[in-house]
């Protein structure tokens, strides 16, 4: 499956927002939301300040939820944070990006247009029936998510860091086996 580009970003910010919860955890400080920024580049408003470090981070166990949820379930919570936000969609270009779909104004603030965007990306999932592509990462010691934006759906971990683990461990079982 193919999102748009616009949902593609929008899945791999919102796992990475989620991510950044474990440990290590990866942002705690203003300088991790710097570096946040610059893989992310949210345009609109951005306050750069300790309370908008401290938004984001409270927003994580709720992305977390909505993009682990069964497809259901999570249709409810994407109709639960769109009826939350006031909505005000329109097709916006910008920095070198075409055009797409920007739901909350651009001076709302910056943890209200990630909630929204995760919600219009989850909508596609949920309408191509492809919720499979995110998941819990397959190394039994990482609770972090995994994105599977793949054409062969064969991404299993979270990270390069969980995926070399596991083919290590498989390995040397195999060597032990022999």
């Amino acid at each position: 499956m193919n999102f748009t580009d616009d949902t593609e970003e929008a899945l791999r910010s919102a796992v990475w927002l989620v991510n950044s919860a474990e440990e290590p955890e990866t942002l705690e400080t203003l300088a991790d939301y710097d570096a946040f920024l610059a893989d992310f580049p949210y345009s609109g408003r951005l306050d750069r300040d300790e309370a908008e470090l401290a938004e984001l981070r409270d927003l994580r166990p709720r992305l977390r939820a909505m993009l682990l949820a069964p497809r259901d379930e999570m249709a409810e919570l994407v109709n639960v944070a769109l009826a939350d936000t006031q909505i005000t969609p329109r097709l916006v270009r910008h920095t070198g990006v075409d055009w797409h779909l920007h739901a909350v104004a651009d001076e709302r603030p910056l943890a209200e247009r990630v909630l929204i965007e995760t919600a219009m990306a989850l909508i596609d999932v949920i309408r191509a029936d492809e919720g499979s592509r995110i998941s819990i990462c397959a190394d039994d010691t990482c609770q972090a998510l995994a994105l599977d934006l793949s054409r062969n759906r064969s991404k299993l971990y979270c990270s390069t860091t969980c995926t070399n683990r596991n083919a290590v461990a498989a390995y040397r079982a195999r060597r032990a086996g022999a």
